[in-house]
């Protein structure tokens, strides 16, 4: 029998999005994405591409929303002018989205706003979940104020927060690192020893649809359920190519090439989070290490 559902996904056309999105349709789930450019089928909505909002028709009689923009964070340096993109890119889809949302009323459909592991900051030696407070720093500010743009769709319907940890993909986490590790360059990050949340695309693409099935609410950590640090990641992409992991990195440099809210926000940055809601409600990770992680993601060499 044919799965009757519709979801609606915002930022289709990143890495989670379209790994999304197929995982989804694969299932004979009926899958509507927003794009910001002339729709090209009866499953496309254009938006965004003015000043008008998005009309709550376009999500109307939808099981979910699953808000996923925002520009990478993997871009270097974070100028001034880059910041102000990423901000723009996370607060604006969310907000239009949850106002669509939050006109429908106890007819809206759930929304799942995409929100980051980077909520907690730099945290050494505490064990982080979804109850821990928000951190310092300009990614923790950055998603204080995304999530609260997503809990703008009220409280009519179902709001989920997925503080997304970075993804162990070629055009995720492994994207500046692939090339420095196959040039033999690459090393430990100031000391290496900080712990840096992690997940791999599968399991985040099957996380999501956890939540959108399981009626969770409220923020949900979405990383790998084994603590890893730098080296750890390091370590296992050089094994994986068969190249050496010797060149220390260290920290002054780092911040002259990236600026100091990249170094400290991503690189530097010691936040041992911890899945609690998924692992508290029967979620089973198919890549439960880091090193399981790469190894899937990265051909051996």
């Amino acid at each position: 029998m044919p799965d009757t559902r519709r979801v609606v996904v915002a930022g289709a056309s990143g890495l989670i999005g379209e790994a999304l999105v197929a995982s989804l349709r694969a299932d004979g789930i009926e899958v509507t994405t927003l794009v910001r450019r002339p729709a090209a089928n009866a499953h496309e909505i254009e938006w965004l591409s003015d000043a008008a909002p998005l009309p709550p028709s376009a999500i109307e009689g939808a099981d979910a929303v699953v808000s996923l923009n925002g520009a990478s964070i993997g871009r270097f340096p974070w100028t001034t002018a880059y910041k102000s993109t990423l901000l723009w890119s996370r607060i604006t889809p969310t907000r239009t989205l949850a106002t669509a949302v939050r006109a429908l009323g106890a007819d809206a459909p759930a929304f799942l706003s995409a929100s980051a592991t980077g909520f907690y900051g730099s945290a050494p030696g505490i064990t982080l979940t979804e109850e821990s407070p928000r951190g310092g720093g300009f990614l923790a500010d950055l998603t204080q104020e995304w999530e609260a743009a997503a809990r703008g769709a009220g409280d009519a319907t179902r709001v989920a927060l997925l503080r997304t940890a970075p993804v162990v993909h070629a055009r995720g986490v492994l994207k500046p690192l692939l090339l420095l590790t196959k040039l033999g360059v690459s090393g430990p990050i100031g000391r290496g020893t900080q712990v840096w949340p992690w997940i791999s695309l599968d399991d985040e693409v099957a996380a999501i649809r956890h939540v959108i099935d399981g009626d969770i609410d409220g923020p949900v950590n979405l990383n790998g359920p084994t603590r890893a640090t730098a080296n750890d990641l390091g370590f296992a992409l050089a094994r994986r190519m068969n190249r050496p992991y010797a060149l220390r990195a260290p920290i002054f440099a780092v911040k002259l090439a990236l600026g100091p809210d990249a170094t400290e926000g991503l690189l530097t940055s010691d936040a041992d989070v911890t899945p609690a809601v998924l692992t508290n409600t029967g979620f089973t990770f198919a890549h439960p290490t880091v090193e399981e992680a790469v190894a899937h993601a990265v051909p051996a060499a």
